[in-house]
């Protein structure tokens, strides 16, 4: 069973005033909320089974969702009105609807890309490692990692020099580690469901992967021809209609 998890319980700050009277998740974008676009993506791609995380007017998603008879697919709704559980807590709490036995798919709701999802879900499926993280080349100021093998050791802030994960054991081969930009999509695999256990109720899915890439197989994935926008501010919104035209 393909399986995937939509957070959409983010408070849309970026996106005000349009968010002080819906979620960020029903922002329309070429006539169509983001969630219609991320649901129909997956739903395209072969996804039975989607958990969509839900806080801010989380009553608007679960009357839309009904209203649209959850796309025909299998869609739970993970509960966070109590309070924000950021990207590894939202996992966490989720993870009892899941499969159990078969990977995740993770997706932000105001995602765009050109990201073949099934393709990179039978990767993991095929290949086995413990997560999937899909990468590309930018100018950022934060980067991801990776060895020879593209197995993620670290993370590190260019203009700070901070420096997170495996990298203390890694002295001599730092100089040849490459340095790839997350793209916020990525693939879970059975394999680390029970360590989340060990994690608090809130924290950041960065720091989970960074914790424990010693001991893991945290591979990245690099797409050259990435094309993704974030549908995070006012200004991305009329970009994003002619991003999706141009998909």
């Amino acid at each position: 069973m393909k399986q995937a998890m939509i957070f959409a319980a983010g408070l849309g700050t970026r996106l005000k005033p349009l968010t002080d009277t819906m979620p960020k998740a029903l922002v329309p974008v070429a006539g169509q909320p983001l969630l219609w676009h991320v649901v129909l993506k997956l739903k395209a791609a072969g996804f039975e089974r989607l958990v969509v995380n839900v806080h801010h007017f989380a009553d608007q998603i679960v009357d839309y969702l009904k209203e649209n008879n959850n796309f025909e697919l299998d869609i739970r709704i993970s509960d966070e009105r109590d309070g924000l559980l950021e990207t590894g807590g939202g996992i966490k709490k989720a993870l009892p609807l899941f499969d159990a036995e078969s990977p995740i798919l993770i997706h932000n709701v105001d995602i765009l890309s050109n990201v073949d999802v099934a393709a990179l879900y039978d990767n993991v499926s095929q290949n086995s490692p413990d997560a999937l993280l899909l990468v590309s080349w930018r100018n950022t100021k934060r980067y991801l990692q990776f060895d020879d093998t593209m197995r993620l050791q670290g993370w590190i802030n260019i203009e700070t020099g901070e420096q997170k994960g495996n990298i203390s054991s890694l002295t001599s081969q730092l100089s040849s580690l490459r340095k790839l930009a997350f793209s916020g999509i990525h693939v879970l695999s059975p394999s680390v469901y029970p360590l989340f256990k060990e994690m608090p109720d809130r924290f950041g899915i960065m720091d989970f992967y960074l914790k424990y890439c010693h001991q893991c197989t945290f591979m990245g994935l690099e797409m050259k021809d990435l094309r993704l926008m974030d549908v995070g501010k006012l200004d991305t919104l009329d970009q994003a209609e002619n991003f999706i035209n141009n998909l």
